[in-house]
């Protein structure tokens, strides 16, 4: 039986399998945050000298491809990048997503607005049925917290500040527990549109394109019905 660490460590070296044939001396591609996207990045370091660089969804992630070499660009220098490899903290059949629990759901979002493929990076514990077993996470403007808390609760959800935690974007984030999300796409619309929200780790509208899904009985590629 594979450890969920050893599950992450198959994936990512699935993910590092998927991009090499994209790497050319002129490719940037975008690369997420989280403990599954640090094993990515650790193996494509092998690989620095294939391609230009890369943009990141954190601070800490850019901090980890500089410390081994891939340069890091700024998005506002990068038109389009051909692939972006990020995990979730649940995914669906649909490929819909729950992301954030790092906190980087907004450069997350950004990042993968950009890319022309989306590859989500996972180990089967985070396939679900239903999305909201994992609470979600929603970046706030400070003075908004207590309003979109109201205005969460009418969704049948219970929002609980992050403690001690500020994005990279200096807001905050309200964890979001107690939903059963059966239309992520809406409920992810709805979110967005309150005053103050920044936005939601729900990646519906806009969900991955490809899943690598790491089981014990290897690592299956799933496809976005919307592809």
């Amino acid at each position: 039986m594979l450890t969920q660490e050893e599950l992450k460590q198959k994936v990512a070296r699935a993910a590092l399998d998927y991009v090499l044939p994209l790497l050319a001396p002129d490719v940037v591609i975008g690369i997420g945050t989280g403990s599954t996207a640090n094993l990515f990045i650790d193996g494509l370091a092998a690989h620095k000298h294939l391609f230009k660089g890369a943009v990141s969804s954190s601070e800490r992630s850019s901090a980890r491809l500089t410390a081994l070499g891939i340069h890091v660009f700024d998005l506002n220098q990068i038109d389009r990048v051909p692939v972006y490899i990020d995990g979730a903290d649940e995914i669906d059949a649909g490929l819909n997503m729950i992301k954030g629990g790092g906190g980087a759901l907004t450069r997350e979002k950004i990042v993968a607005s950009v890319a022309d493929r989306f590859v989500c990076i996972v180990d089967e514990s985070k396939l679900v049925p239903c999305l909201g077993k994992f609470p979600l996470p929603i970046e706030v403007i400070p003075m908004a917290i207590a309003e979109v808390s109201r205005r969460v609760a009418r969704f049948g959800g219970t929002a609980a500040l992050r403690q001690g935690f500020t994005t990279d974007n200096g807001c905050q984030i309200l964890d979001v527990s107690g939903l059963r999300i059966e239309s992520p796409a809406e409920l992810e619309a709805q979110i967005n549109n309150i005053a103050g929200v920044v936005t939601c780790g729900l990646f519906a509208i806009a969900g991955a394109d490809v899943a690598l899904l790491s089981t014990q009985q290897g690592v299956q590629t799933l496809y976005s019905p919307r592809s």
